[in-house]
């Protein structure tokens, strides 16, 4: 049976994305990006001329994330010219979707190298012009398909499913507490690269948006960040979010929870993966850290588009022949506090074993490079704590998510 082996993976520490603040901002996306190519080529000796492509997913792909990141990225790394790179997006569950881009080139045969992740400079971003709601206008898709804002979403199904503000803030606590232990034990330390600025000053050796000094009284003070968009029109048609949402759910009064601390940090960041055939590594003396066992991606009901990481998870389970049981960690990414939360509750799974160094509401969350990094993530822990099997899904804007299952080798 042909087998997707991972090499290594490399991230750049989360800079925070905002203008003024973090120490990426005004570095090139691709120059951050590029450090990382070189970097994973570099660490694991592999001759550059023998990477069949570079997939790379990048959510905002205008100005400087605009023009196919993944190849100018790939030739400012130093790769060969003979290289290509291909940019893809599934909004923030892209870096994932990536990696699985790459490990089926590579099961199909038809590729032996290639290297997956993603990008996103969220500072860059917020100076482009509002994007407006996922249907881009289009509607005749909003009459079929209403998706309001996602924080109005996350609100939404914290509403439906009875989960409070209080265990929302409880749980941003702990991903605080969490992504601190790990930060003060370099427990991120393998995956990371330095980024360097242009004058090759050091920019950002760790990440820089963790918050340690979070308290639950601190959260309870905080302002609910979308109650003042749930009446507010969105666009000329006049509508409000209220309007999508009561199209499928007529009378609802929803709780607003969320707010900037149990929400996912605006932050920029890289990541990348080195993904290759078996008959590769042992031709070149490459020493795998994991196979990717399985990989999937599901749709859900868009209006409640932060739902599908459970679907997807069951879904590659079935896909590998496994039962929850046989998983060690769980990686799902915090876009909101409510989408671990149910995930957990859906499935009866322990906390102890999901983002169990945090995620993104410490962390943050550079939409198409988190899946990627959180390939990283999962290896370095599996490692440290000598577990064998991971399994790592995200939701996307849309109502998709994609879900892997790695074992280390």
């Amino acid at each position: 049976m042909k087998e997707a082996w991972i090499i290594d993976a490399a991230r750049s520490p989360r800079g925070i994305g905002r203008v003024g603040k973090g120490s990426l901002v005004g570095i090139h996306p691709q120059r951050i990006l590029a450090q990382l190519l070189e970097a994973l080529t570099t660490r694991t000796g592999m001759d550059r001329k023998h990477i069949d492509d570079v997939i790379i997913a990048c959510g905002t792909q205008f100005g400087e994330q605009g023009y196919c990141i993944a190849r100018m990225a790939a030739l400012d790394g130093g790769l060969d010219a003979s290289v290509p790179g291909l940019t893809v997006d599934r909004f923030c569950g892209g870096g994932l979707s990536a990696v699985s881009l790459a490990a089926m080139a590579i099961l199909s045969g038809q590729q032996q190298c290639v290297i997956a992740g993603g990008v996103e400079s969220m500072s860059h971003s917020s100076t482009l012009p509002a994007r407006g709601l996922v249907d881009s206008g289009n509607l005749h898709l909003r009459a079929i398909h209403p998706q309001p804002h996602q924080g109005i979403c996350a609100d939404l199904i914290a509403t439906l499913e009875g989960i409070s503000r209080v265990d929302v803030d409880q749980y941003a606590c702990s991903s605080q507490q969490r992504a601190a232990a790990a930060i003060e034990n370099n427990w991120f330390a393998r995956s990371i690269v330095p980024i360097h600025a242009d004058d090759d000053r050091l920019a950002l050796s760790r990440d820089e948006y963790p918050r340690p000094s979070t308290t639950l009284e601190g959260l309870a003070t905080l302002k609910p960040a979308f109650a003042a968009l749930y009446d507010a029109s969105f666009d000329h048609t006049g509508e409000t979010m209220r309007d999508l949402v009561e199209r499928r759910y007529s009378g609802v009064e929803i709780h607003h929870v969320h707010h900037a601390g149990n929400s996912s940090g605006v932050v920029d960041g890289a990541a990348a993966v080195l993904v290759v055939s078996p008959d590769y590594a042992k031709a070149h003396g490459l020493r795998p850290r994991a196979r990717i066992r399985a990989m999937t991606t599901v749709g859900v009901d868009p209006t409640l588009m932060l739902n599908g990481p459970v679907p997807a998870t069951q879904r590659v389970l079935a896909n590998a022949g496994m039962a929850l049981k046989d998983i060690d960690l769980f990686e799902v990414n915090e876009a909101f506090a409510v989408v671990p939360l149910k995930f957990m509750r859906d499935l009866n799974i322990d906390p102890a074993q999901v983002n169990v160094n945090g995620g993104a509401i410490a962390l943050g969350h550079p939409i198409g490079a988190t899946g990627a990094m959180l390939v990283g993530t999962m290896l370095d822990e599996l490692e440290r704590r000598d577990e064998s099997t991971g399994l790592i899904t995200l939701c996307a804007a849309g109502g998709m998510a994609p879900a892997m299952i790695i074992d280390r080798i």
